[in-house]
């Protein structure tokens, strides 16, 4: 009995020190409350009606606050001051809950006053920019008194996260700032195209980024664009963007490589849930493409193996 014990006991210690572990990691990513993040331009009664607007939208009655300012979105968004300095207005305006279970990343843009302000950046960018950045785990509404671009609120948001002592790789953050800024454009340049959508650009970002992950973090040029052009076949976008822009998404992915964000064993996981979000928002849209005439080849190729099998066994 006892020579058994003498090699059941280690076994047990050690699960019961993993499962310690793994509860101080947990408690380490817990808030002790949602945080509303609160543009500096806001008079008194914009930003009590944008908290109200925010916390009815989240369901919650308290929440920590955050002043976002001018500095704060040099600090976050534009270090070299080519759009924003210390003296920019910020309007838009977010509240940010921390979820403890693998929910992946959710944006709720939320009308203010029955308004949608926010004028260029959309849910899914606000999204795909977070998973760049290195946010996971966490449900974003966003809103503005006035009509706003909307770039305060995502300043906000990693702002936010250094509040809570998880401040987020700088290099990571600089790409998703080129990645909103590169995503918004293509997508203002194809709006009113037929069979565009900003869900299937932002779904097939997200696609070749988990794709990426799935191979490693030293990827050639090459072999980025092999899954670019994959993604773009997939989300039936092939004959919508253009070289140049699949040059862009290309080049912006590069970045995001470079910037170390592959590197994080969470990336490749909240890409995929990431995925799941934005196909599941806009489900009429890829209902479509999910049609026998918009599969791609592989996808096809499989089915035949599939069926031949099935009628030579069946």
């Amino acid at each position: 009995m006892f020579n058994k014990l003498k090699y059941i006991l280690p076994i047990v210690m050690t699960a019961i020190l993993g499962l310690s572990a793994h509860s101080v990691f947990a408690d380490s990513n817990t808030w002790d409350k949602p945080v509303a993040t609160l543009g500096t331009s806001l008079s008194s009664t914009q930003k009590s009606e944008t908290l109200s607007t925010l916390q009815n939208a989240a369901n919650i009655t308290d929440s920590d606050e955050l002043t976002v300012t001018g500095s704060t979105l040099v600090k976050y968004l534009d270090q070299n001051q080519q759009t924003f300095n210390a003296n920019s207005n910020v309007y838009s305006s977010a509240l940010i809950q921390k979820n403890n279970s693998n929910t992946g990343i959710n944006v709720k843009i939320v009308d203010f006053n029955g308004s949608n302000n926010i004028t260029t950046i959309t849910a899914n960018q606000y999204k795909n920019a977070a998973l760049t950045a290195g946010v996971t785990n966490a449900t974003i509404y966003v809103t503005s008194a006035v009509p706003i671009d909307g770039s305060g609120a995502l300043a906000g948001v990693y702002a936010a996260f250094a509040e809570n002592g998880e401040t987020l790789n700088q290099s990571q953050v600089t790409a998703a700032q080129d990645e909103m800024s590169t995503l918004s454009d293509i997508t203002q340049a194809n709006k009113g195209t037929d069979g565009y959508t900003d869900s299937q650009l932002n779904n097939a970002v997200t696609g070749a980024k988990k794709d990426m992950a799935n191979k490693g973090d030293n990827l050639t040029v090459n072999q980025i664009t092999n899954i670019v052009n994959n993604q773009l076949e997939q989300n039936n976008l092939t004959t919508i963007i253009n070289n140049n822009q699949k040059t862009q998404i290309i080049n912006l992915l590069v970045k995001i490589q470079d910037s170390g964000a592959l590197k994080s064993d969470d990336f490749k996981n909240q890409a995929g849930k990431l995925m799941d979000n934005i196909q599941s928002n806009a489900k009429n849209v890829f209902d479509k493409l999910n049609t026998e005439s918009n599969r791609n080849f592989i996808q096809k190729l499989f089915d035949s193996i599939g069926n031949f099998f099935k009628n030579l066994f069946g």
